[in-house]
C-alpha cells in the first residue's frame, strides 16, 4: 500500500456482557472528536442486529499517516483507559480500496 493512498480501517469491538451500558456510550463518544481529527474522511460506527455486544467502526482516512495520528488522540487514549479489561474481542483490519 503507498502510503499517501486512502486507508479504510475496519474495526471490530466486541464488548464483555456485563459491561455493555457503560462503554456503549464511551464508543458513541468517539465519533464527534475523531471525525474532526485531521484527514478524516469517513467515521462510521455499527451495532450487530444478532449480538448487541458486538460494534462495527468503519472509517476512511486520508492516508495511513493522517490514521496513525488519530491513534495517538487523547479521545482514543481515553478509550483505551475506560475500556481496559471489559473488551472480549477486538480484530482491526487496514484495507485499501481496490
Amino acid at each position: 500500500m503507498k502510503e499517501d493512498m486512502p486507508l479504510t480501517i475496519v474495526a471490530k469491538v466486541v464488548v464483555k456482557e456485563e459491561y455493555r451500558e457503560e462503554l456503549e456510550p464511551e464508543l458513541v463518544r468517539l465519533l464527534d472528536p475523531s471525525r474532526k481529527d485531521a484527514g478524516c474522511l469517513l467515521y462510521d460506527m455499527h451495532q450487530s442486529n444478532e449480538d448487541a455486544n458486538t460494534f462495527l467502526f468503519y472509517e476512511t482516512w486520508q492516508n495511513k499517516g493522517l490514521w496513525e495520528s488519530h491513534m495517538e488522540t487523547e479521545h482514543l487514549k481515553r478509550w483505551r483507559k475506560v475500556s481496559e479489561g471489559k473488551v472480549s474481542d477486538f480484530e482491526l483490519l487496514q484495507m485499501t480500496k481496490v
